[in-house]
């Protein structure tokens, strides 16, 4: 089990502070032991048209789900369920310029907790990870929460503040949609906790990451979205997963470019299965990717906004699929790939699979 670490927060309920030895840098980039349990697992899905509009009220014997290409006996529910959601927000010095822009969402998020039932919590981190507001169905308290946020050290313990999250709602009814909500840069500096083990864990307690990335490009807020430089390197330079041809496509698939999170279904089964390119994988991708969630960018006031507004839509046309693998006792990595009948030409997006230990 791992342990969790929780600095002082200066608001909000307290966590006692551990002490552990820090891992050794860079991280140890072998397979992790996952021991978690497996019982139910949810694939929440959604199933997507050609021109980008998801497709509603397919009824429930259209779905078939194969677990490690086993099919598996599934129940649909398209109807709302209510979510718990933690809000995970980088408040270091990198973004000190953007977090006005963020302290201002707190009024936006209501839509995300899908009626009466929702509840949500607040983390902000930094070199330190901080529970600022536990789990309320009352929005005008992570409002206040959310406006209150500031800026502090030049770290940023992103793994360690998913970890946080994972723990605030693995104890959560499992009859909620648990989610987390990742304000934040790409990529993590600092945290003790390892990826792969916080993955595991996010997938076996049915956790989805939705990720709203900030931009690097603080000092041009009001600007137009400037052109990313083109990138001038050989396909095959990149390192691929095994058997994965390096094409420009499937470079794309792996790598989370802005062309993978627009179009594409990444190649995400075969990168967790080598570890090394798992590791260069930055580590929002990494989570939101490894759980089935969203990637948005965030550029300026409105972009946040949009984000924000696009991930309610998702979580409202979703249809939640949950099942009992008939096959738990296959150790290591398991791919959920999600087939629909009748509905035409559909692109299917959904969690691509999770891992177990062998009985």
């Amino acid at each position: 089990m791992r342990k969790l670490v929780f600095l002082t927060t200066v608001c909000g309920l307290l966590a006692a502070p551990q002490s552990k030895p820090k891992l050794p840098e860079p991280e140890d980039q072998t397979i992790p032991k996952f021991t978690a349990p497996v019982t139910n697992i949810r694939a929440s899905t959604k199933v997507i048209r050609k021109n980008g509009t998801f497709v509603t009220g397919i009824p429930a014997e259209w779905f078939q789900l194969f677990d490690n290409g086993k099919e598996q006996s599934v129940h649909v529910d398209e109807s709302l369920i209510p979510v718990s959601l933690v809000i995970a927000i980088q408040c270091n010095g990198e973004v000190d310029r953007i977090l006005p822009k963020v302290n201002r969402i707190g009024g936006m998020l209501t839509p995300l907790l899908a009626g009466a039932d929702g509840e949500a919590a607040l983390i902000a981190f930094d070199s330190r990870v901080r529970i600022l507001q536990e789990f309320t169905s009352d929005p005008d308290k992570i409002a206040e929460a959310v406006s209150k946020l500031h800026s502090g050290g030049l770290s940023s313990r992103l793994v360690d503040a998913v970890d946080a999250a994972e723990h605030m709602l693995r104890d959560r009814p499992t009859d909620r949609q648990k989610i987390v909500l990742l304000i934040s840069e790409t990529r993590d500096e600092g945290s003790v906790n390892r990826r792969l083990e916080t993955l595991d864990y996010l997938q076996v307690d049915n956790i989805i990451v939705y990720t709203v990335t900030m931009s690097r490009v603080l000092g041009k807020l009001t600007a137009p979205v400037p052109d990313p430089r083109p990138d001038t390197r050989q396909p095959a330079t990149y390192p691929m997963p095994p058997n994965v041809a390096a094409t420009p496509t499937s470079v794309m698939h792996t790598y989370g470019t802005e062309g993978a999170s627009a179009q594409f279904v990444p190649l995400f089964s075969e990168v967790i299965k080598n570890i090394a390119a798992a590791f260069r994988m930055p580590a929002a991708d990494l989570f939101t990717q490894g759980t089935g969630g969203s990637k948005f960018d965030f550029y300026r006031g409105k972009g946040l906004e949009d984000a924000i507004q696009q991930m309610a839509t998702e979580l409202h046309l979703q249809y939640m699929l949950t099942y009992s693998p008939s096959n738990k006792e296959e150790g290591g990595w398991h791919d959920i790939k999600v087939v629909v009948t009748g509905a035409g030409k559909v692109r299917i997006k959904t969690r691509p699979g999770y891992w177990t230990a062998a009985k």
